[in-house]
């Protein structure tokens, strides 16, 4: 595999991909856990790669969304250093996303770099959020290099809803996405956001028809995260009323299950399979906040639904010392805030935070 620029060279041999240095790393601050002001370990980070997308979904942005100059990104070697700094601070669960990753020059090269921390047991699993539509040219790589699993946001089953709804989008070419990672031997969960007038009466039918497949499902209510043309409360469905609604058709049992994202989940006793509900505004999910993220110009937030931030990309770009990078990330995890304020009750009220969803990643 050809190197990347810079100071790190990847050596590739049949099934493993390890990361040699041209030049020693600083030593690490230590390895005491991310602990922020209210006592939640830190442990997940969630790193958008690109704003941009091949795709333009109604409720993530503008039809005609003006994206980043290349020249602002990190470059892909300064995201494996701050993903490697996060994982020697503690991190052990990293999801990539965007915006699209899969469209992100070099991005199958970060994801062979970064699997050097799966093979040491320094991270527990390396994962990435996509559309899809990239997934069947890259499924087989991702599972060489140690992705286990993969969240595919998908709306709707109705291939006219689908385009209309991506502003263009081929769901045909996301289906063979769907199996090619499933031959890859990679489990997939299909993430839906619910939409009042655009699928609220098919979710049922996705549910079910992602079961029969063995892939679990997460339904998502709808965030005020950034300018689109839509206005929201027009949008938003209470997941609280969907369930309410599946309960007459199905069995639906709580679990204790626990993962490193927000979702609280179900089973569908009917169906065998399991469904997750992310409920940032009916039902918050902070109280148990375990995350972090960083855009893909190097900015921390320390919360999905604040504008708290840390400029990274100023501290990865000013010196090679990791010191400063640790001593940074530590002194922003102090400053986390408790939750999110959302609120979509008011018609026309502006987003919660401008920065749109691709900025920051799901």
């Amino acid at each position: 595999m050809a190197g990347l620029p810079g100071t790190d060279r990847y050596v590739q041999s049949s099934m493993t991909v390890v990361i040699s240095s041209d030049k020693p790393r600083p030593r690490s601050l230590g390895a005491s856990p991310l602990i922020d002001p209210f006592g939640r370990v830190i442990d997940y980070l969630r790193v958008s790669v690109t704003d941009r997308c091949d795709l333009r979904c109604t409720y993530c942005m503008l039809e005609k969304q003006t994206f980043l100059p290349r020249a602002e990104l990190l470059t892909i070697e300064e995201l494996d250093r701050l993903c490697s700094t996060f994982i020697g601070l503690g991190t052990t669960r990293l999801r990539l996303t965007g915006g699209e990753p899969l469209v992100r020059k070099g991005f199958m090269d970060l994801v062979a770099g970064l699997s050097r921390h799966l093979q040491a047991g320094r991270l527990k699993e390396l994962t990435l959020t996509t559309n899809g539509t990239q997934l069947a040219r890259h499924a087989e790589a991702l599972a060489r290099y140690g992705v286990r699993r993969v969240n595919v946001s998908i709306d709707t089953l109705d291939p006219d809803d689908y385009r209309r709804i991506t502003r263009g989008g081929d769901l045909a070419g996301v289906l063979q996405g769907l199996e090619a990672a499933k031959a890859a031997g990679l489990r997939v969960k299909i993430n839906a956001v619910a939409l009042k007038d655009d699928n609220a009466g098919q979710l049922a039918d996705m549910i079910a028809w992602a079961h029969a497949r063995d892939m679990e499902m997460t339904l998502i209510e709808t965030m005020p995260l950034g300018e689109i043309e839509a206005d929201r409360t027009d949008q938003f469905l209470s997941l609280a009323q969907v369930r309410s609604e599946l309960e007459r058709r199905w069995t639906l049992t709580p679990m204790a299950r626990r993962t490193s994202g927000p979702a609280r989940y179900i089973r569908v006793e009917e169906t065998g399979g399991v469904l997750g509900f992310i409920t940032p505004l009916s039902h918050t999910f902070c109280e148990a906040c375990n995350r972090v993220r960083v855009t893909c110009t190097g900015t921390l937030f320390l919360c999905l639904g604040q504008e708290e931030q840390t400029d990274l990309r100023s501290v990865l770009r000013s010196s090679d010392d990791d010191a400063a990078l640790e001593a940074a990330i530590r002194e922003a995890i102090r400053r986390k805030p408790r939750g999110h304020d959302f609120d979509i009750s008011r018609r026309g009220a502006a987003p919660a935070v401008s920065r749109p969803m691709s900025m920051t990643g799901g």
